[in-house]
């Protein structure tokens, strides 16, 4: 997710917290590392990858591994560079579920 709806993001939400993987470090790191530390840090994942990642959370879930929550959206449904789009829909999200506990949550986001 870009840098660009982070910020956009934080102002319309005030108390979220938004990283894209280059902020916060871990740009270019593997799903399995990605997601462990989303978890470490009680974050949940927002992500375009419907390639890798839906097996990787089959694997982790056979084996009891707990991850911070996945949000995948398609870029069918929302294009990458759309960020109003992805904005909207994710303050949506946030607006219905802030309260509730992401850990091995996964939601498929729908347009905004």
């Amino acid at each position: 997710m870009s840098t660009t709806v982070a910020v956009q993001l934080q102002a319309k939400r005030a108390g979220i917290e938004v990283l894209s993987l280059k902020e916060w470090g871990y740009l270019g790191e593997s799903d399995e590392v990605i997601l462990t530390n989303a978890y470490d840090e009680g974050l949940t994942l927002v992500t375009y990858d419907l390639r890798t990642l839906p097996s990787l959370l089959k694997s982790w879930g056979e084996k009891g591994k707990a991850h911070g929550g996945v949000i995948f959206i398609d870029w069918q449904t929302i294009v990458p560079d759309d960020f109003g789009g992805l904005v909207r829909a994710l303050c949506q999200v946030w607006d219905r579920e802030a309260e509730t506990s992401w850990r091995d949550r996964v939601v498929y986001l729908r347009g905004g």
